[in-house]
């Protein structure tokens, strides 16, 4: 149960730091936020771990999180901003993979330690690459989409709830569904059944528990 106990703590972990960075830099925080997650998400990605019997990638918190901060933008400061902040991640993470791909092609030193650990991080599987880019810009956009229609819908306080879970985890499936569909396209059925509804399954639990946190963001009296 050690990576469960350990998942959870991460978890939380991460939502703090959401609202610290938020409570210290305002808007700008959520953004620069949003940056940074989608980087290290696509690098935490790469490690697999045994969570609640299943094989899981690691980098499913952090990506979560940037839900969470469009999800704050979305409901304090309007469906533009948010807008923003998903074009902010998606810039973000293509001029990582550009840069990476260009350090990887200098010729390290005999004394270099590190170049076969970087090509491990950063070696470019188109696939994979195109599948992580596509279902980060459709989920996303979805998910400033729908937080819109419900809010306009259900425009009062007691709805927080369903903007923020409802918009998530209907866009993390939609997330999913994109990623595993592109990345993993021509695995047998079943393999890639089973992988699709382990990410889900990690990704809904992400999206049940930064719910109170989206609470605490809302009621701080942040510009």
């Amino acid at each position: 149960m050690i990576n469960e106990w350990l998942w959870l703590g991460f978890a939380i972990i991460n939502f703090a730091m959401i609202l610290t960075i938020y409570k210290l830099f305002g808007k700008p925080g959520l953004f620069v936020w949003i940056g940074m997650s989608t980087v290290v998400a696509n690098i935490q990605v790469l490690k697999t771990i045994e969570l609640f019997g299943i094989t899981a990638t690691l980098g499913n918190i952090i990506y979560g999180t940037a839900f969470l901060a469009t999800d704050i933008l979305n409901e304090k400061y309007g469906k533009s901003d948010a807008k923003k902040a998903v074009w902010l991640g998606f810039f973000t993470l293509i001029t990582m993979t550009i840069m990476m791909q260009i350090a990887l092609q200098f010729v390290p030193a005999e004394s270099d330690t590190v170049q076969g650990a970087l090509q491990t991080l950063f070696d470019l599987v188109p696939q994979v690459a195109l599948g992580s880019l596509a279902a980060y810009m459709v989920s996303q956009y979805f998910d400033v989409w729908i937080f819109s229609k419900i809010k306009n819908k259900f425009p009062a306080d007691k709805y927080f709830w369903l903007r923020n879970n409802g918009s998530t985890m209907v866009s993390q499936l939609l997330d999913s569904l994109v990623f595993c569909g592109i990345a993993f396209y021509g695995m047998p059925w079943s393999v890639w059944i089973e992988i699709f509804i382990s990410t889900y399954f990690i990704k809904f639990i992400v999206s049940f528990l930064d719910t109170p946190f989206f609470y605490l963001a809302k009621k701080m009296n942040v510009k």
